[in-house]
């Protein structure tokens, strides 16, 4: 294998994921795709895979929300660390029961569980929040506009 022939592999290897969301929906749409077609899940719509950026502002309420839960234990000081202790119960939790936090309330999507009916697990919800806590997870997706943590669970952000 020669090295253009590397360097053109590696080029469409990255594509999806090195030159940003943007670049990876504009090749989705110019094949006749759309993210989560692969999923069963429609194009437009409720059920259709929420934006990065919806997903990502239902992540920071909650992130907020979790530390004025937490400064109310803390004040006056910082609730620092202790502030990922109301934000997991509230992802695990709530996720559990329901299906979204606060923040997917307001911005109105939810998570539904791909290839098994029901709700989440306790163990599955836990798994998929210690994996958006690392963050790395959340920020690396695939075509049908998933985070790996999201993957690694079997599940996907849909809108409501």
């Amino acid at each position: 294998m020669g090295a253009d022939t590397s360097l053109s592999i590696m080029a469409r290897w990255t594509g999806t994921w090195l030159s940003g969301p943007a670049a990876a929906g504009a090749s989705l749409r110019a094949e006749g795709e759309w993210r989560g077609r692969r999923l069963g899940l429609p194009e437009q719509g409720p059920g259709a895979v929420a934006s990065f950026g919806r997903r990502m502002l239902a992540f920071l309420l909650d992130a907020v929300v979790s530390g004025l839960v937490a400064s109310l234990w803390t004040a006056p000081e910082p609730p620092g660390l202790r502030s990922f202790i109301p934000l997991a119960v509230l992802y695990v939790v709530a996720i559990r029961l329901t299906g979204q936090t606060l923040g997917m309330w307001v911005l109105k999507v939810r998570l539904v569980q791909l290839w098994l009916p029901g709700q989440l697990s306790l163990a599955r919800a836990a798994l998929r929040f210690l994996l958006l806590a690392l963050l790395v997870p959340a920020l690396i997706g695939d075509r049908d506009g998933r985070g790996l943590h999201d993957k690694a669970v079997g599940t996907a952000v849909v809108r409501v």
